[in-house]
């Protein structure tokens, strides 16, 4: 029951920071990964912990490679502040 409680807020607190993925979705996710990791094999395990592993180097990689984005807008000039005596 804990680990059940436990997950849900961790996967709360997952949710809050990954894009698409509401904190109720989160919280049901992390509540159910408990009892999916206990009936998974050990080879299991790794190949999901490596592939995860790979798909972030992955995305990493291409971040960097992606230009930074054009855009048509002004930059943004400072408030001009008055002067103090």
């Amino acid at each position: 029951m804990f680990g059940k409680i436990i997950g849900a807020v961790v996967g709360g607190n997952i949710a809050k920071k990954t894009q698409g993925v509401n904190g109720t979705t989160g919280a049901l996710l992390g509540a159910a990964a408990p009892v999916v990791i206990r009936r998974m094999s050990i080879p299991t395990m790794i190949a999901v912990g490596v592939g995860g592993y790979l798909v972030k180097r992955h995305l990493d990689k291409r971040e960097q490679e992606l230009p930074e984005p054009a855009t048509d807008t002004a930059p943004v000039a400072s408030v001009p502040q008055p002067e103090t005596v």
